[in-house]
């Protein structure tokens, strides 16, 4: 019975794995061939259906039979597919799935996203089915218009409807699949009516300007002009209220001659209305955005599209349960512990969120808020829970908070933030969905108001995700022409799926071969480069006398700045550091001065900082840091000095893990469960964006040449380092001339290894600068080496 069970069990999952198509490289080429040449059989078929069908149709009883001849192009295979799909089933419509079957050929080749397939096929299905019953309406018989599907449904519908009945559900069935496939609503069909009407208007009145001569009319010259002004000033009205230095106004009252009379006020009056001149410039802008539409930065790769939501995992715990016996019994526990020391409340209520239920308490008369505050550790020892955490009192409110963890933790997905209203909808240049807060709402902030982020915590408390969901909201809300990443991986493993996306989002050096940076010398001359992007960025700002990089951007896109002259649409560039620790760990201020630079004025020109580390203590996150990263994201630490170090308070030290985190900006502390993003959602999501037409190379940042790069002019042989020698020892031996092995084997810091190498390379034992790669050793051994300093 044993084997027979396991038997049982092996059956249907083999079966389930079929549907899969999981095919070979090979098995697509030749599945993907079949269908696009059936594709066109089909056509060719139905083509020639047109023109030898009628021929055919006496054949088709002796199809088995080798000496019946047929017409048809494709002879006795074409003559009864285009019988069966046009006679016998849809008609015309039917070449919709010649179409569909081509189409299917090439998702199989290019390996395209199944999904989308899918959907072309069901409304292609629906629209044919439509499309026969619609012919079938106005044919009589049973013709190739319709079809057999189409003449049968007709007959059946107008039995129980008559002809009226029939045409109006066909045409409810138009309006359905347009407002669904298409998103038409009445909203845009008014659009639509109002936008014709205008431009029958408009050609109305031109048409009356040409003939103008030709007409008479009753009204005087002057009085015209005195009709035509008043018009003006009807319509502009607003715009005079509101800047009333533009236009310069003049009334003069007259005696009323005899040909121009007013009956009702006797009295002329004559508006002179003075247009304020645009500039040369305004008027070539205005004329370039008539012809051209405004610059679209996004056209290069007009058929990018996002990635779909499908692509996020939903999870079978994301609806939040309420559990009464729980809350029931955390609140007793909290008035009994309160109760024992004499504290009593008027009232309690409960917020229940993912993974923390706040209980707002309103105590009694008299009791100080302090002596809450103190029985914290009280409070979580009677309800046995890890992670209390009170807040006495609760801002904009006449209450205290207590959060108590739930037993049973919901998990928040991303597909439940990205899917949200609040993100959908948002006007925000750089929106992110960090989770959903104790009410279990979306919480959705704009990086580039805050306008850099600070994320720290312990291990494995959520750092990755919380940067993975970041990531993944930029992504599924900006074009790769608005934004670009530049992503430092010291660990070398959490970041590296992003590789696939280079060429849409990721900005490099030039000389650089992965946008990925991993090494720590890469990240000095990243940093710098990212410095002189800013003071160019700044230069084309001043130029455009614009404040920001909002500003500069409209005026770009309305055509007013030369591209002749420099100007170009800036994306916004956000630096994300996974391990900031280990940056500082090894390069120190050399790190932390361009840090400090960019944080304190690259965000008008839309340069933001993220930066994480495992390890909030002060020699990492310094002072100028902190005083420049407003924003700060804290996930669970280890100590109530870590939780001070990131937020200037305690609170991290009382959070239960697992994406648990505050948020604050610089003024309140709010609670919220990050949105959790697994490795294989990003990695088909980048999957997705990787498989799309990309821009030729990465965004490229300005050129920076370091202290490593060495210098043409010779160093006198008394100025050279006490440690030359053991500096081209290291060198030779190695047979590698970078300043980051002196770093390692000497224990030097960056400034004093860039100078041995510029001696080194003086002294004829290393070679140039080549970018990214190490330089040439040029004396090949150990003997070689003291021979050559000996000739010196």
């Amino acid at each position: 019975m044993a084997k027979k069970k396991t038997n049982t069990k092996k059956t249907p999952k083999k079966k389930l794995k079929l549907p899969s198509f999981n095919l070979s490289s090979q098995q697509k080429l030749v599945f993907g061939s079949f269908l696009i040449i059936f594709g066109v059989v089909l056509c060719i078929a139905f083509v020639s259906f047109f023109f030898t069908g009628e021929i055919d149709q006496s054949t088709l009883s002796n199809f088995s039979s080798r000496e019946v001849k047929t017409q048809n192009w494709l002879r006795k295979s074409g003559a009864w597919l285009s019988d069966f799909f046009i006679q016998r089933g849809f008609g015309v419509a039917s070449f919709i799935f010649a179409g569909l079957v081509f189409l299917s050929g090439i998702y199989v080749l290019m390996n395209l996203p199944k999904s989308r397939l899918r959907k072309h096929w069901f409304w292609g299905t629906l629209i044919v089915i439509w499309l026969s019953v619609f012919f079938g309406f106005f044919s009589q018989t049973n013709d190739i218009l319709g079809g057999t599907v189409g003449f049968e449904i007709n007959s059946l519908l107008q039995d129980y409807l008559g002809k009226v009945g029939t045409s109006l559900l066909l045409l409810f069935g138009l309006i359905t699949y347009l407002a669904i496939r298409f998103g038409v609503t009445f909203e845009s069909i008014s659009k639509l009516f109002k936008s014709a009407k205008k431009d029958i208007k408009h050609e109305l009145s031109d048409l009356k300007e040409d003939t103008y001569v030709a007409v008479d009319n009753a009204l005087s010259d002057e009085a015209e002009a005195i009709k035509t002004a008043f018009e003006i000033q009807l319509e502009e009205n607003k715009k005079k209220q509101s800047n009333p230095a533009k236009e310069n106004i003049s009334i003069e009252v007259d005696t009323p001659s005899e040909e121009n009379n007013d009956e009702e006020s006797g009295i002329e009056i004559k508006v002179e209305q003075i247009a304020e001149e645009l500039s040369e410039t305004d008027n070539l802008a205005n004329k370039l955005v008539e012809d051209f539409g405004q610059f679209d930065p996004t056209l290069e790769l007009g058929k990018y599209q996002f990635p779909p939501l499908e692509l996020l995992k939903k999870y079978d715990t994301e609806s939040i349960t309420i559990n009464q016996e729980e809350l029931e019994e955390n609140k007793n526990r909290i008035v009994e512990t309160l109760s024992n020391y004499k504290i009593g409340i008027a009232s309690i209520k409960a917020t229940i969120g993912p993974t923390v239920t706040l209980y707002e308490i309103v105590p009694d008369a008299g009791i100080r808020i302090s002596k809450i505050k103190n029985l914290e550790d009280d409070i979580a020892l009677s309800l046995s829970a890890l992670g209390i955490r009170i807040i006495a009192p609760i801002p904009g409110k006449g209450t205290i908070g207590i959060e108590v963890p739930n037993k049973n933790a919901t998990i928040v997905s991303m597909h439940s933030a990205i899917s949200s209203k609040k993100f959908q909808g948002s006007k925000m240049q750089l929106p992110i969905a960090l989770g959903k807060t104790i009410s279990n709402e979306t919480f959705v902030v704009d990086l580039a108001k805050m306008p850099h982020l600070l994320m720290a915590g312990a291990t494995g408390q959520g750092k990755s995700v919380g940067l993975n969901a970041v990531l993944t909201s930029l992504l599924y809300k900006k074009h790769p022409a608005e934004v670009k990443f530049i992503l430092v991986d010291p660990k070398k493993v959490e970041l590296t799926l992003y590789n696939k996306i280079e060429r849409h989002y990721l900005a490099k050096l030039p000389d650089s071969e992965e946008a990925i940076i991993t090494d720590n010398t890469k990240v000095i001359n990243t940093l710098n480069s990212l410095c002189i992007e800013m003071d160019n960025r700044y230069e084309l700002l001043k130029n455009a006398m614009c404040r920001n990089i909002s500003e500069y951007n409209a005026k770009f896109k309305a055509r007013k700045l030369n591209p002749n002259e420099g100007h170009q649409f800036l994306p916004y560039i956000v630096l994300v550091v996974d391990e900031f620790a280990d940056l500082i760990m090894t390069a120190g201020k050399e790190v932390e001065t361009p840090i400090a630079r960019l944080a304190q004025l690259a965000r008008a020109i839309g340069i933001h900082l993220i930066i994480a580390t495992q390890r909030p203590s002060v020699n990492v996150i310094t002072g100028i840091i902190k005083a420049n990263f407003p924003a700060r994201i804290a996930f669970r630490v280890t100590s109530k000095i870590d939780s001070r170090t990131i937020l200037d308070g305690s609170g991290a030290d009382q959070l239960i893990g697992r994406g648990d985190m505050l948020f604050t900006q610089g003024n309140d502390m709010i609670r919220i469960q990050c949105a959790f993003v697994d490795t294989p959602e990003v990695e088909k999501i980048t999957d997705y964006i990787g498989a799309q037409k990309a821009y030729p190379d990465a965004y490229l940042l300005p050129e920076y040449v370091g202290e490593e790069s060495g210098t043409s002019l010779d160093i006198d042989i008394e100025d050279r380092d006490s440690l030359f020698k053991e500096a081209a020892i290291v060198i030779v031996t190695a047979q590698q001339g970078s300043a980051s092995l002196l770093q390692r084997k000497l224990k030097l810091g960056y400034n004093r290894a860039g100078r041995l190498i510029d001696q080194l390379e003086a002294a004829g034992i290393v070679g140039p600068f080549e970018g990214s790669k190490a330089r040439q050793v040029l004396i090949p051994d150990l003997t070689a080496l003291d021979a050559h300093l000996e000739n010196e």
